[in-house]
């Protein structure tokens, strides 16, 4: 089988940093090939210079056995290289014919009805279901990246980097997108899967190149490597896959919720009369399928959202209306679903980022005036414990980071701010084995000093790892409680689905 791609002792670096250091990469006509590497290792960047968005300070590029120089996406394109990034790069007021032609729209006129049956008989041939009539406002995230990957195929392109495509993906969704990944290859396809999900690598991938902090460490045969093999040459040492804790010395509640009601976006019921407490001292895992109101109850605790009916008692205190600054201060910490538009200022250093939640008060800043020295130290230690990578340190600017980088960077100052409920919404979404092994214990941690974790997440094995309780979520209500020990995934699933412990099923 020939190589389709050959990137040879690529280097690349950037201010303070060595991104790529030496990194060949050679993908086969036909198959799946994983990258594989801790946040910050490099494999974007090294996907980055394939599509031309960065070039290489060395090394060379063959595309099918000849050298080619790749300055920018539109000379990707024309090589047939195309890349769905992992942050969509989509107009939302826009069809997905719209979407796809951009670019593309043609010298003189604009043809949408042959574009549009083009993009229908392509979306048929490969499995991807999609409307090219529909709005992309008006349709689901796993639904957003089909139109990506249409946008790829409507280019002819032959070469498709997926760049941490299942990070915003449903359990279904993922496994629909792995299946329209065989699909490209059963057409003649090479795919290029950029992952931190070792289970998705073992479903989908034939072979594995595996970059540690910006070197090759190895290529393996993915049928014949164990997943604790490849986590190991990720991260340099033996990892951990179950969260070592002791069982829950629950407390005094700390979150009380009675009969909340919380409208959501298409001004109906999001959350409906819900009933829950969390005490100090344990871990509740909220289950459920996304879009069954985790969303809409998450930003009522947190002050984001209004509250229809019902109330929020937080540590005693009665926080149904009160401001998110009060909420902070009795004791609240968060850490959002989507990190670049509720997490990070992402024009703003790591620096402004980790204080901006603490500088009005001591002993971040005294009568008005920042302590910069105690902030500077502060933000060092956030990431210095977390293990943040960046070029220019606690200066670099957030947007600059990886998105596994980002969502460290939130976690470390919603931690060690200390706060008595921290509310941790897919904490390890986009972190690689070795982070969420630490991300894990840092839960586990706090809920041992003492505080409240309330954790939501739509994977249900971190839900089982975590949770000293569970409480599943359908369609707005909680269908039950239920302790990890004494049910199972099956049973969860079930109740995620809709079906009741009175319907007879557990």
């Amino acid at each position: 089988m020939s190589h389709v791609i050959e990137m040879l002792n690529i280097r690349k670096e950037f201010p303070g940093i060595v991104a790529n250091d030496d990194v060949t990469l050679q993908v086969k006509q036909g198959e799946i090939h994983a990258i594989l590497g801790e946040n910050g290792a490099g494999k974007s960047t090294l996907m980055s210079i394939l599509f031309g968005l960065y070039h290489a300070d060395k090394g060379k590029i063959l595309v099918k056995g000849k050298e080619v120089s790749i300055n920018s996406p539109n000379d990707a394109n024309d090589l047939g290289i195309g890349m769905v990034h992992q942050h969509f790069q989509l107009v939302h007021n826009f069809t997905v014919t719209e979407n796809i032609i951009l670019g593309k729209e043609g010298r003189f006129f604009l043809d949408r009805r042959t574009a549009s049956k083009h993009i229908k008989d392509l979306s048929e041939r490969y499995g991807l279901n999609i409307d090219p009539d529909m709005k992309i406002e008006d349709i689901t995230i796993g639904m957003q990246q089909r139109v990506e990957i249409l946008k790829m195929l409507y280019r002819d392109a032959e070469i498709l980097i997926f760049d941490e495509p299942t990070a915003v993906l449903t359990p279904q969704e993922i496994i629909d997108l792995m299946q329209i990944m065989r699909n490209l290859v059963d057409e003649g396809k090479s795919v290029i899967l950029i992952t931190h999900k070792l289970n998705e690598i073992k479903d989908v991938a034939d072979r594995c190149t595996i970059i540690r902090r910006g070197k090759l460490i190895g290529v393996v045969d993915v049928k014949t490597t164990t997943q604790a093999e490849m986590a190991s040459m990720m991260v340099g040492r033996p990892v951990n896959f179950t969260v070592d804790k002791k069982p829950a010395q629950p407390g005094r509640v700390i979150l009380e919720l009675y009969d909340l009601e919380v409208m959501n976006n298409k001004k109906m019921l999001g959350v409906k009369g819900i009933n829950l407490s969390v005490k100090s001292g344990e871990i509740v895992g909220i289950a459920g399928v996304d879009g069954n109101g985790q969303t809409e109850l998450v930003e009522a605790i947190t002050g984001l959202r209004a509250v229809q009916g019902g109330t929020i008692v937080l540590d005693g205190n009665d926080i149904t209306h009160a401001s998110v600054r009060k909420r902070n201060e009795i004791g609240l910490g968060h850490i959002p679903e989507d990190r670049q538009k509720r997490g990070l200022v992402m024009e703003s250093s790591l620096f402004n980022n980790i204080a901006i939640k603490e500088f009005y008060h001591p002993p971040f800043s005294k009568r008005g005036i920042l302590d910069a020295g105690y902030l500077e130290q502060y933000a060092q230690d956030v990431i210095t414990q977390f293990d943040v990578r960046s070029g220019e340190g606690i200066y670099s600017l957030a947007g600059k980071l990886s998105g596994g980088n980002q969502q460290k960077l939130i976690v470390g100052r919603e931690v060690v701010s200390d706060p008595e409920l921290l509310i941790a919404v897919q904490p390890t979404r986009g972190l690689d084995v070795g982070a969420i092994e630490y991300i894990h214990s840092q839960l586990v941690a706090h809920r041992d000093k003492g505080h409240a974790v309330l954790l939501i997440s739509f994977e249900l094995d971190e839900i089982f790892n975590l949770s000293d309780r569970i409480a599943v979520m359908y369609s707005g209500e909680i269908i039950d409680i239920v302790k990890p020990e004494e049910t199972d995934e099956g049973a969860v699933g079930l109740m995620m689905a809709g079906v009741k412990e009175k319907d007879g099923i557990r």
